[in-house]
């Protein structure tokens, strides 16, 4: 059995400016980002860590350096992999928060959004992933839509309610067995 630990990135640029940043919006962390990345990787210290895979978007590899540096793993040996990747937000990226959270509450999401089952079905592929590499104790670093799709594999919940379960805060660990 394998000990993942799942971190979801530090603060980024969108997330201060209340703009939706999936898949398709590659944007950098804050200061207060960088200092939440820290703060986790003391966190880890000590975890045994053998594997730090991370989606290749900007705060997430920021947010894994950072990480990597703090629990003595080396930033060049860091794995990114697609699958790990934030939902993609479609015609959403890069515009309020609020629009996109508006036509979720309405059932009005445009086709041009990645849906929770697609989401469900590739994170749970990622898992897989996961289940096959060597390493028994992994950090993954990734978002937070991605997250909450983890949580609800994870409970052997329905892709429908993965959205029923609470957000990962930035830098948030979780912590689960795989």
């Amino acid at each position: 059995m394998k000990t993942i630990y799942f971190v979801r990135h530090g603060e980024s640029e969108s997330n201060v400016a209340g703009i939706v940043s999936g898949g398709g919006n590659d944007i950098h962390l804050t200061a207060t980002g960088r200092d939440q990345a820290k703060k986790a990787g003391q966190d880890l210290k000590g975890k045994g860590i053998e594997l730090i895979v991370c989606s290749p978007m900007i705060r997430t590899v920021e947010t894994a350096t950072i990480i990597a540096k703090e629990i003595g793993y080396k930033p060049e040996d860091i794995v990114t992999n697609l699958l790990f990747v934030e939902r993609a937000y479609g015609i959403y990226e890069g515009r309020p928060s609020e629009i996109f959270q508006e036509h979720l509450q309405n059932n009005t999401v445009h086709d041009s959004v990645e849906t929770t089952e697609q989401i469900y079905e590739r994170l749970g592929k990622a898992l897989d992933w996961l289940r096959e590499q060597k390493q028994n104790t992994i950090l993954v670093v990734s978002h937070g839509g991605a997250g909450r799709a983890v949580r609800a594999i994870n409970q052997n919940l329905h892709h429908s309610h993965m959205y029923k379960l609470e957000a990962f805060k930035n830098a948030e660990i979780y912590e689960f067995k795989l």
